[in-house]
């Protein structure tokens, strides 16, 4: 049903989900209710239609800053008919201002920015809301740095460590790492 999309990401080099981190994630969606959900990095709509797809009144405010691809995901959020439960916005999410709470506040863009997302979009999460980030692994970087070729590597994979050591030491969350996909956190209130 999303080959479509699948396929023009692998064609296009558009990083998205892998397929068990997207089912784990999608499974966790509808096992815990979840109708709510802020995503941060929308790239083509992937994922954002996917985790809609799980129910009928799920809605999904995401936030993309690259024009190019927020143009594929209206184009892609209005194929699946999913143009009143998905609000895309063309913006940089360190600059957007976004009202209201959520379920969920799932993470998947710049791993650079991961701990200032977290900081500033965790003011919109709903009292027993989770925030899931994906990435932690980045290829099997981060578990190993022989695997890193280039200087921008070496800098994603130090930030993603800064990342977790942030998670680890916070005091209003607990996070559990799971190994599916690219490496996903579920951080929760303590």
């Amino acid at each position: 049903m999303f080959k479509d999309m699948e396929e023009y990401a692998k064609e296009n080099r558009v990083p998205i989900m892998l397929p068990d981190g997207i089912d784990y994630l999608c499974n966790y969606i509808k096992e815990h209710n979840i109708k709510r959900i802020l995503e941060i990095g929308s790239a083509i709509g992937y994922s954002a239609i996917r985790m809609a797809s799980v129910s009928d009144d799920i809605h999904i405010a995401t936030i993309e800053k690259d024009e190019v691809r927020y143009n594929e995901a209206v184009k892609n959020i209005n194929k699946y008919n999913l143009v009143d439960r998905i609000n895309i916005i063309l913006d940089d999410a360190l600059n957007t201002v976004i009202g209201g709470e959520f379920d969920l506040i799932f993470i998947d863009a710049s791993k650079g920015n991961n701990i200032n997302f977290f900081k500033k979009y965790s003011a919109n999460l709903a009292k027993y809301g989770i925030i899931i980030t994906d990435n932690l692994f980045f290829h099997g970087l981060v578990n190993d740095e022989s695997l890193i070729q280039t200087k921008n590597q070496r800098g994603i994979v130090r930030k993603i460590k800064e990342f977790i050591k942030f998670l680890d030491t916070n005091e209003d969350f607990v996070t559990e790492y799971i190994s599916v996909g690219d490496g996903i956190a579920i951080s929760k209130r303590k």
